[in-house]
């Protein structure tokens, strides 16, 4: 079925995003946007709009009946649901197939078989690949006789958990009571699912991630990422591929990406989620994410291929076209998530009216945004204003490159997070490369003593 009119029910630069692959294809693209995002660039840019709701995320991006009812007023042959909000919903892509609209993303029993972290534990299993001991802690007794097999430190896990909330350090016996209470209330309030899993804590691992594509029939890997630069499980810098690797754990974690997607028969853009344990120089897996990631930009430049027109070209039903020994990758790619909030003041959120913006550009320069002069910041969804990616020959010559575009970035009116980037791409430990996912709270602590000093 070819895809002629595609309602996007997402906002910012992710919409933007689509959009601007739409155009490429001549598909046209309509927009499902709040109250708060009628007059944004995207709606602007977009070839038709339709409201979907009022700005809270409740009542319009997380509405499956409004989404699926905007998609059937303007006869869209299909809803890319972009990243967050409903993207892994496998409620929506049933109301979709109810609708007769093709839901861009992956089937509804791959959904539920990883959006369950405790599912996708077995499917992993199953699919041959290892996992960070634990397991399921229904009550106190259950929970301290697994912390006594696997040992502390450990973590508290919210079984549909996602963005670190419901995610609980216990360091020693005499705090696991107090943190699986305070984790259960978290996660049943955040997900409606008070489940909870303990897993051995790996004190030094770095969180890498393979992009793999699917057609239900067949699966190739596009290369790995590194998302270890990390403040409170929110990543804030990703690059591909993942650096200072032997190249046999790079074949060895496409590898096992690759089993997972064959045995859940993926169709659609997937990433798979990996723990690197510095220590012991093994990984292992941690959850799926099924859907577009906000860091496939950096996995675009290495490859040079659009994925969404990837997901759309399979959302129409057709195979893939790519065979792994066609994925080849070139250079180094670098992402800075720029965001409206004022780091020096624990990431305090910045919204407001953008004044001005001044973006870079030049040779392997790409900057993925929906602000603009004017453009106003609402109070009422995630932060982010831009992306700002850069490729180079290697990785010196990309950091380097980001460094200079850094350097050239503008967005006033609003606190933004791009000082920060200039100091962390200046850092020594990250220019070295392979950082895990405690290094940011040592830079963080060490860039503010020099401030104060």
């Amino acid at each position: 079925m070819r895809i002629r009119r595609l309602l996007i029910a997402n906002r910012g630069e992710i919409a933007v995003r689509v959009i601007r692959t739409c155009r490429r294809l001549g598909i046209e693209s309509v927009l499902a946007a709040s109250d708060a995002d009628l007059d944004g660039l995207p709606a602007r840019l977009a070839d038709r709009v339709v409201r979907l709701g009022p700005a809270p995320a409740s009542e319009s991006y997380l509405d499956i009946d409004a989404v699926v009812a905007a998609a059937r007023s303007v006869s869209a042959d299909a809803v890319h649901p972009g990243y967050g909000f409903l993207s892994e919903n496998a409620a929506l892509a049933r109301a979709c197939a109810a609708a007769d609209v093709v839901f861009v993303g992956p089937a509804p029993d791959s959904l539920e078989a990883v959006g369950d972290k405790l599912s996708a534990r077995r499917h992993a299993v199953a699919a041959g690949l290892d996992v960070i001991p634990g397991g399921q802690a229904t009550d106190l007794a259950e929970a301290r006789a697994l912390a006594e097999a696997i040992g502390y430190p450990l973590l508290v896990k919210a079984v549909g958990g996602g963005g670190g909330r419901g995610m609980k350090l216990v360091r020693s016996a005499g705090e696991l009571s107090r943190t699986l209470d305070l984790a259960i209330s978290e996660a049943a309030a955040a997900f409606g699912d008070p489940r909870v899993y303990l897993e051995r804590f790996v004190a030094s691992g770095r969180h890498v991630e393979v992009q793999v594509l699917g057609d239900g029939s067949r699966a190739v890997a596009l290369g790995d990422r590194d998302c270890s630069v990390q403040r409170r499980y929110q990543k804030l810098v990703e690059e591909a591929p993942a650096p200072l690797l032997a190249e046999q754990t790079h074949t060895a974690m496409a590898r096992a990406a690759l089993a997972l997607a064959t045995h859940l028969r993926y169709r659609g853009l997937g990433t798979v989620e990996l723990l690197y344990d510095r220590q012991l120089r093994t990984f292992y897996f941690l959850e799926m994410n099924a859907r577009i990631q906000v860091e496939h930009p950096v996995t675009e430049m290495v490859t040079g291929l659009d994925l969404v027109a990837e997901q759309l070209r399979v959302a129409e039903g057709l195979p893939l076209q790519l065979r792994q020994e066609d994925v080849v990758l070139s250079g180094h790619a670098v992402e800075c998530r720029i965001n409206a909030e004022d780091w020096t003041r624990g990431f305090r959120p910045s919204p407001g009216r953008v004044d001005r913006v001044v973006l870079p550009a030049g040779d392997g320069i790409r900057v993925d945004t929906h602000v603009q002069g004017g453009s106003v910041v609402p109070p009422h969804y995630d932060s982010l204003l831009a992306k700002l990616i850069v490729h180079g020959t290697d990785r010196a010559d990309a950091l380097a490159r980001a460094r200079a575009a850094l350097g050239l970035l503008s967005i006033d009116g609003v606190d933004t997070t791009a000082p920060m980037h200039e100091a962390l791409l200046a850092d020594p430990e990250f220019t070295a490369g392979g950082v895990d996912s405690t290094f940011f709270d040592r830079f963080a602590g060490k860039t503010r003593l020099l401030e104060v000093s």
